[in-house]
């Protein structure tokens, strides 16, 4: 569970520094240059990622049971995963109507993925590793949102035709991963 919880602490702090401490992220990224600080960044975020994987794996295979969830909460939350799909694929089309709307997308699909895991889990790994990331979606969202209304920014509307891409391949993702991916990276069927 050590290794678990390193991971969430160096992963998710090094993705919070925007929410808690922004005037000392643009004092670093003068420190070190922008590419030093993406470098910095994407280093402490993979060893961070590594570790919470693998201690993650290491706690699944002596789990602690707190809850024993419905077995149609599986089902509900494979569901969730369709829109969290869409919204993670809406972060990286430009021009779609769904970013234009939400204005976050990233950070609404965290948060839709790891609720829909803390329905379908309840073992104590599973309730840090998704209970910690939906605490920190909630965050990102709420001072990424405020961070646009205190700046005046406001999204292009963007066009259908985008957004029919947009929900057309997140849908495909959806299909691949529910399918095929996810019984064989993690090791659950998400439907079984």
């Amino acid at each position: 569970m050590t290794a678990l919880i390193a991971g969430l602490a160096i992963f998710l702090g090094m993705h919070s520094i925007h929410i808690v401490a922004p005037v000392w992220r643009v004092a670093q990224v003068k420190r070190f240059g922008e590419n030093g600080w993406k470098g910095i960044y994407s280093l402490a975020s993979v060893i961070g990622f590594v570790l919470l994987v693998w201690g993650y794996g290491q706690a699944r295979m002596d789990p602690v049971v707190l809850w024993e969830p419905a077995r149609g909460l599986r089902h509900l939350s494979a569901l969730f995963m369709l829109p969290a799909f869409i919204l993670l694929v809406a972060a990286y089309v430009p021009g779609n109507r769904i970013k234009a709307a939400i204005g976050h997308p990233m950070s609404a699909s965290v948060k839709l993925w790891a609720f829909a895991h803390l329905l379908a889990n309840g073992n104590l790994a599973d309730a840090l590793l998704f209970g910690t990331f939906l605490l920190w979606g909630v965050m990102s969202f709420v001072t990424g949102r405020k961070r646009d209304r205190i700046s005046g920014k406001i999204y292009p509307v963007g066009s259908a035709s985008r957004t029919l891409i947009t929900i057309i391949v997140g849908t495909a993702i959806f299909a691949l991963f529910s399918g095929y991916l996810h019984v064989r990276l993690i090791g659950v069927p998400p439907f079984g």
